[in-house]
């Protein structure tokens, strides 16, 4: 079970990020906050790169990146080249996870409730990679991509 959650937002997924961090750090998971540390407004690609940077170094790390819509974030961190999914349901959550092995989950706070977004974590932190013939797949997405 991964126990340690990368995180980081840019002021527009500020507020959820400080409620994601608290759920973790109860859920029992050890949480690395990479920004950032208020709601001044920030751009969103330097945090996203954190967080990615770290998801890829160790495979026993999740990440969480929150903005208003959770766009960019997606389209910074699969940029980078790690499996980002942007969730705005239990099933896109579950999915990811399950079936495209999905190493970071994009959240957008102006889009998706508090309720909600704490839902869609949970799921994603849950479910683990099918493998199997979906394993085939996201090898596929490397060998196309390249």
């Amino acid at each position: 079970m991964v126990k340690t959650i990368v995180i980081a937002s840019d002021h527009g997924g500020y507020n959820l990020k400080t409620i994601c961090i608290k759920t973790l750090e109860e859920w029992g998971y050890e949480v690395q906050d990479e920004g950032p540390s208020s709601l001044d407004s920030c751009d969103y690609p330097l945090y996203a790169a954190k967080v990615t940077a770290e998801v890829k170094a160790d495979d026993d790390k999740l990440g969480v990146l929150i903005c208003g819509t959770g766009l960019g974030m997606s389209m910074t961190a699969n940029r980078m080249g790690v499996r980002a999914a942007l969730c705005s349901n239990e099933f896109h959550a579950r999915m990811a996870r399950e079936h495209n092995d999905a190493r970071i989950l994009c959240l957008g706070e102006r889009v998706t409730g508090q309720g909600v977004a704490l839902g869609i974590l949970k799921l994603f932190l849950e479910t683990e990679f099918g493998g199997g013939r979906h394993q085939r797949r996201v090898d596929l997405i490397d060998t196309v991509s390249n």
